[in-house]
């Protein structure tokens, strides 16, 4: 197994402490993996094999322990006979109602340690959560990043190196998502995979746990977001889309829909921030996917589109960093991100290639209009030198993103 240090680094401090640590972010993006790295960090501690509960609910073996009383009694039933502390790993537990019951009460009858995963972001955020309000650490796991796209794409072809720009081109056309690296970087065969995790997330997170019934209306709302990923966005612009299709759908439901999509972490909404009247605007906001690989899968990959995508490889890489993230507005301006992480901000602006110098004077020219001193960077594809203008740095994506 490839170490994805960036989360391990994260919970080693919270090991053996008295608080929940619960991973959560889409279906199939590593959890169940980072659960296993965990495991292996245990043993090699010392920890006795036996004194570790896994239990995977897309597994039909723990199909029967959905319900918390019956899964409270299983782990009771094999903890008993064990000396010492148990270490509970439990994976997709938003598969059992009322799960925070059973938590909380392993908690005060129990000697453990809690690891826990959920691929819905309202996990946290239930009446029921409270049973566990202030005993819990909440990581957020993301498809891989680049740089650990190529770690993994090097353990699977140890014969085969390539440059990194070269694996970048694969990164922009397949995204992230750990298990395309079992497919030997054939389009076909990834693009499959990736359209049945998909379909598996719209039915399992979003169909079902939503009881929407107009499957074929929330799937004409996604692909139009797909098509419209990094492009402002509306609540009038998708009902004028249904109207143009011959279907009609209420501004509020549209909204739930959008709302269900997040929730399942298949998309994230972008507020906009008005720099020079510090607020934030309640319209026109934007819509990034959690893997691009999602869109080529349904829509196709389209070169003319490469800016988009870099877009949301640079969105994705900010929050990574845990970066709070935001588009700028200043007067006509729009700056792609404001990412603001301890009170520190960082302001970028994405694009392909500066060829002209009115491609120029467009990226650096609202940046210049920024008042403040915190860095600011037009990212791009260019084979340039590092250069900057007026303190604005002009840097290659790819060294972005493997700092």
């Amino acid at each position: 197994m490839i170490k994805r240090d960036l989360y391990l680094s994260k919970i080693k401090n919270f090991i053996d402490t008295n608080v929940i640590k619960v991973f959560t972010g889409i279906r199939r993006c590593g959890k169940s993996m980072l659960l296993n790295l965990i495991i292996e960090e245990l043993k090699a501690k010392g920890v006795a094999s036996q004194n570790i509960i896994y239990i995977n609910f897309e597994s039909l073996m723990f199909s029967k322990l959905t319900n918390f009383e019956t899964l409270y009694k299983y782990i009771i039933e094999k903890s008993q006979s064990l000396k010492g502390k148990i270490y509970i790993f439990i994976d997709e537990i938003q598969e059992v109602e009322s799960w925070e019951k059973t938590i909380n009460s392993f908690l005060v009858d129990l000697d453990c340690d809690i690891y826990i995963t959920g691929s819905n972001a309202n996990l946290l955020s239930s009446e029921l959560a409270t049973y566990i309000a202030g005993r819990y650490v909440e990581i957020k796991v993301y498809p891989l990043s680049f740089k650990e796209y190529i770690d993994f794409a090097k353990s699977q072809n140890k014969d085969t190196t390539l440059s990194n720009k070269e694996y970048f081109m694969q990164y922009l056309k397949f995204g992230g998502m750990p298990g395309i690296h079992n497919f030997n970087y054939n389009d076909i065969n990834i693009y499959q995979y990736l359209s049945d995790i998909y379909s598996s997330i719209l039915l399992k997170d979003v169909i079902t746990r939503n009881n929407i019934r107009d499957v074929e209306l929330l799937e004409r709302i996604v692909l139009y977001i797909l098509d419209n990923i990094g492009n402002t966005f509306s609540l009038k612009n998708v009902s004028d889309f249904l109207k143009s299709d011959g279907r009609k759908l209420s501004r509020e439901t549209i909204y739930n829909y959008l709302k269900a999509l997040e929730n399942a972490h298949i998309l994230s909404a972008v507020r906009r921030y008005d720099i020079k009247g510090k607020a934030f605007l309640v319209t026109m906001e934007k819509f990034y996917l959690t893997d691009i690989g999602f869109k080529h899968a349904k829509l196709g990959y389209k070169k003319d589109y490469i800016s988009g995508y870099l877009e949301n490889i640079v969105y994705l890489e900010l929050i990574r960093r845990g970066y709070t993230v935001n588009i700028g507005k200043l007067n006509t301006n729009e700056i792609d991100f404001i990412g603001t992480l301890r009170n520190e901000k960082i302001y970028i602006q994405v694009t392909y290639i500066l060829e002209t110098n009115k491609d120029v004077e467009r990226e650096f020219s609202p940046l210049k209009k920024v008042s403040d001193n915190y860095p600011k960077y037009v990212l791009s594809m260019d084979n340039l030198e590092e250069y900057n203008i007026d303190g604005i740095i002009r840097k290659n994506i790819i060294d972005f993103l493997l700092e």
